[in-house]
């Protein structure tokens, strides 16, 4: 389901669509427009399918681990576990400069930051579209969606949760059934240089669940951040 929470997705948007293989990723996405996050430009991503979208080089974990982590990787987890989508689910994503699309991230992103008027010029949309965890028995699938966006000045992150029914997957001491317990989902950002990073409340317990609820923007269900320079808003 696609509620005005999500911006437009899919095959028929033009998305890539990850291959079907437990703990994959995208191949490495060369992004045309370069992204600075944390005071670092980068030229390349991978959408990976346990809930991340990493810099430079892809990520397989599937436990996830706190942040800061200790080894370098820069990334941004907006629903870091153990997704399986042979079990259930698609990745999606796209680089676009629609100017539609543009338009309605651009207004979003005033009106969070009315300090700094911003009129995007390229996103990328990444989609986790009811994907199912690893080892479940249920149906359950979690969908939400991380823009990735800039005016080439100014460098934002949005993260918006649809549907999210499970934190935690098997192999990660979840239930099988429930897709509960365990080590559930981590959510935030790690710069890679072990001083900066973020981790969005609740991260790691079992109210991670309710992210669909919570912001920081008055908008239930979505967070954003600007990450060129890392900064919080009003939690």
């Amino acid at each position: 389901p696609t509620g005005s929470l999500l911006y437009p997705y899919g095959p028929h948007q033009g998305d890539e669509t990850n291959p079907k293989h437990d703990d994959g990723t995208s191949g490495a996405i060369a992004l045309s427009v370069p992204f600075t996050f944390y005071g670092k430009t980068h030229q390349t991503v991978f959408v990976n399918n346990n809930g991340v979208i990493s810099f430079n080089e892809p990520v397989r974990q599937y436990t996830p681990d706190p942040f800061p982590l200790v080894d370098g990787r820069s990334f941004v987890a907006p629903y870091w576990a153990d997704v399986d989508n042979v079990l259930g689910g698609d990745i999606f994503y796209r680089q676009t400069t629609d100017s539609d699309l543009l338009e309605d991230i651009s207004k979003d992103i005033t009106q969070y930051f009315p300090k700094s008027p911003f009129t995007a010029t390229w996103a990328l949309v990444a989609t986790w579209d009811h994907v199912a965890y690893y080892g479940s028995t249920s149906e359950k699938g979690n969908t939400f969606q991380a823009v990735l966006t800039t005016d080439s000045k100014i460098f934002y992150i949005i993260l918006s949760y649809w549907d999210i029914q499970w934190t935690t997957g098997a192999a990660s001491d979840g239930d099988a059934e429930t897709g509960l317990g365990g080590t559930p989902a981590h959510v935030g950002f790690n710069s890679g240089d072990d001083t900066n990073f973020y981790n969005i409340p609740g991260s790691q317990t079992d109210a991670i669940i309710n992210i669909t609820t919570t912001s920081n923007v008055k908008v239930p269900g979505r967070w954003v951040f600007r990450v060129d320079e890392f900064q919080v808003t009003g939690v």
